[in-house]
């Protein structure tokens, strides 16, 4: 759906990244969603579009003309169109992964250079640390000019395939959250190993591990941000944790667009299968003149809407570099359940061919649960809002 309030440019990022989900990922959708942990090869096409269209997106005059630099608006524009496509399929294009966001809002100029363009997994999650990330327990340790990393991270999307890993881990346990920073870990680094491979409900074409890092040195330098001293500035380490947080801020609307793209997939393909039955879409009548599926299917369409929005906005404030935590979260719960609403609900209009695999719904259906989950579950994004708009800290509103 080509968007009114978007610049030229941005607009076109929509048509040709439409077209490669529908040319690309869609033909090969059901093939990798079978053949789970095996490598996309075709997926390198999609990257050559993606370079194309993100160089001219990012210098386009009609988009400086809005003081937008453009980098976040147009990475969700583009994963919304491509996980139209597939999510699976998207998560496992080289090239790209969470970690990059990582890198990019908190990295120093010198770890941008070397790592930016590197395929970067990011690794918080622990059997004991899930949505809360200071009970993270893997621990860094500096030894002269290296930091020594033991610890396990689990659920990790593209851990197999990735170049680098960052990883969350802790300076000193006994001080929470503020002694977290997070180290780029390079794959091949002794000490450093791939435990296994998950089976997975959705989004099987994409690789999750878990990993173990037992005694793996890495530079010094690797720490991302730079910042280690904890002990002599505590102001100076809460600081250093909220930018490490501040990754969220850019991903959480990643993650919200890409649910958007799968639930107008969803809502696309059941309009093209209820069509295919006689069924006459009177879209836009009166209450009076529809029918509860129509009725239904209009306010599928509404709440998407509202969720695109929010999260448009959200990425276009961290492109101008105004604070946008409560308005991600906002975006990413909004989208994340409304995603997986409506996929589900779109199986149940039609039926059998709804939950047949003659036809991507009951994929679509699968894939759009760990949308609502990963970069923040409902009940964190809830939380996280509710702090922000009652000004209240993380110890005063838990």
């Amino acid at each position: 759906m080509i968007h009114p309030l978007l610049p030229n440019q941005l607009q076109k990022t929509q048509e040709t990244m439409r077209m490669a989900a529908e040319f690309i990922l869609r033909p090969i959708s059901r093939k990798y969603d079978k053949a789970e942990h095996e490598p996309p090869v075709e997926m390198e096409q999609l990257n050559q579009a993606a370079a194309a269209q993100k160089e001219s997106a990012v210098g386009d005059d009609s988009v400086k003309s809005m003081d937008l630099k453009g980098r976040n608006l147009w990475a969700v524009i583009s994963l919304e169109q491509m996980c139209w496509g597939d999510v699976g399929l998207f998560l496992a294009r080289p090239g790209t992964g969470l970690g990059n966001a990582a890198i990019m809002a908190v990295g120093n100029p010198d770890q941008k250079n070397q790592w930016g363009k590197r395929w970067a997994s990011m690794a918080i999650t622990e059997p004991g640390a899930g949505s809360d990330s200071k009970n993270i327990s893997t621990t860094a340790v500096l030894e002269g000019d290296e930091w020594v990393i033991n610890g396990e991270k689990i659920y990790v999307t593209d851990g197999d395939r990735c170049d680098c890993v960052v990883v969350w881990a802790t300076l000193n346990k006994a001080m929470g959250k503020t002694a977290i920073r997070s180290f780029l870990v390079e794959k091949g680094t002794p000490g450093f190993s791939v435990a296994r491979l998950e089976k997975k409900l959705g989004i099987r074409a994409s690789d999750t591990a878990t990993l173990i890092f037992d005694n793996c040195r890495i530079p010094r330098e690797n720490l991302l941000g730079g910042k280690e001293e904890i002990e002599m500035d505590i102001d100076a380490a809460k600081k250093s944790f909220g930018g490490a947080m501040q990754t969220f801020d850019n991903t959480r609307p990643m993650v919200a667009g890409m649910a958007i793209g799968l639930g107008q997939a969803a809502l696309d393909m059941t309009r093209a299968l209820l069509a295919e039955e006689g069924y006459e879409d009177n879209f836009g009548a009166s209450m009076g003149q529809q029918t509860a599926i129509q009725h239904e299917l209009e306010m599928l369409e509404a709440e998407l809407e509202a969720a695109r929005l929010l999260v448009y906005k959200s990425a276009w404030m961290m492109d101008n570099k105004i604070p946008n935590s409560k308005e991600a979260s906002m975006g990413k719960a909004k989208a994340g359940r409304i995603g997986n609403r409506i996929s589900l609900k779109c199986v149940e209009i039609c039926s059998m061919k709804g939950f047949s695999e003659d036809h991507l719904l009951e994929k679509f259906s699968r894939d759009s649960k760990i949308l609502d989950i990963f970069e923040g579950t409902q009940q964190i994004q809830q939380l996280i809002v509710a702090r922000q708009v009652l000004g209240k800290s993380s110890s005063e509103l838990k």
